[in-house]
């Protein structure tokens, strides 16, 4: 047996700690930008197309602008109220329809005189309208078809220095049918310089001659630019009297009610010159809304009257 002492064994390897969890770094928040920071300036927009956020004044000025919540609220539909005209006439079509239920018992002669008070009412309605705003605009003066688009020479009643003195002008006429509303407006902002009544006859309202026959009422109204706008009221066929609200010297609005004819006829605009018009034959129009005429570029709003 050998004597030679046995090579030492190589130690074990020693187990390495386990290192105790760090705990994470912290995340640095960056700090919230200043308005001046938070607001887009031009530069933005070259570079990302984004629109510049509207500044605390610019919010308060457009807040400004809209309309109070109340006034949203109250420009739902209203039901169109009946011109006073027209009370005496409903008045006398319901004491007939009671006279006849309730003295004579004439069942159907009461219910014909009741629809007749009901079609009287329709007949005076006065709805509120929305009148487009501009320089460069005409609006239509009647509810009805767009019967005439002419050129005439100006009627002798508005025509000669100061008045209508151009040698011919465009003609619009609108054709009120029994069942429009026969409530006529001004056609723009303006004086009314002249009124003029000629009595007549009482043909067919749709026809050309009706502008030189039947009875009439002739207004000329000049425009704060000097522009003079002739509009005439025809009687037609069933009417009888031809109203006017406004006298001469008084101002007018675009939209303001000026006349009324009774049952059935039809309204004339003599247009100035650089004015075309904007509806067509058989077209039909909205007092105080249809644009009827308009020269270059107007700029519109609206309001109510």
């Amino acid at each position: 047996m050998s004597d030679k002492p046995e090579p030492p064994k190589p130690a074990a390897p020693a187990t390495p700690k386990p290192r105790a969890e760090e705990p994470p770094a912290a995340v640095e928040t960056p700090p919230a930008p200043t308005e001046t920071e938070a607001r887009i300036e031009p530069a933005d927009i070259e570079r990302f197309g984004v629109p510049p956020a509207p500044s605390e004044t610019e919010g308060q000025e457009k807040a400004a602008e809209m309309p109070p919540s109340s006034d949203v609220a109250a420009a739902g539909y209203q039901f169109p109220k009946m011109h006073p005209e027209g009370t005496k006439f409903v008045v006398a079509a319901g004491l007939l329809a009671l006279f006849f239920w309730f003295v004579i018992d004439w069942d159907i002669a009461g219910w014909l005189t009741a629809g007749l008070a009901v079609w009287i009412f329709a007949f005076f309605r006065d709805p509120v309208r929305v009148t487009p705003q501009g320089d460069g605009i005409l609006v239509s003066p009647a509810d009805g078809l767009i019967s005439h688009i002419m050129t005439v020479p100006a009627p002798r009643q508005l025509a000669g220095e100061g008045m209508l003195d151009a040698p011919r002008y465009t003609r619009i006429s609108v054709f009120m049918s029994v069942f429009d509303v026969h409530i006529n407006r001004s056609p723009v902002d303006g004086v009314v310089k002249r009124i003029a009544y000629v009595p007549g006859t009482f043909v067919n309202a749709e026809l050309d001659k009706a502008s030189e026959d039947n009875e009439r009422q002739y207004f000329l109204i000049e425009r704060p630019g000097g522009e003079m706008i002739g509009v005439t009221q025809i009687a037609g066929l069933v009417a009888r009297r031809i109203m006017k609200f406004v006298g001469e010297g008084q101002a007018v609005s675009a939209g303001e009610r000026i006349g009324l004819i009774r049952f059935g006829s039809r309204v004339d605009v003599f247009l100035p010159a650089g004015y075309t018009p904007q509806v067509i034959l058989g077209q039909r129009a909205v007092a105080g809304e249809t644009i009827l005429a308009a020269k270059g570029g107007a700029a519109l709003t609206g309001k109510a009257a």
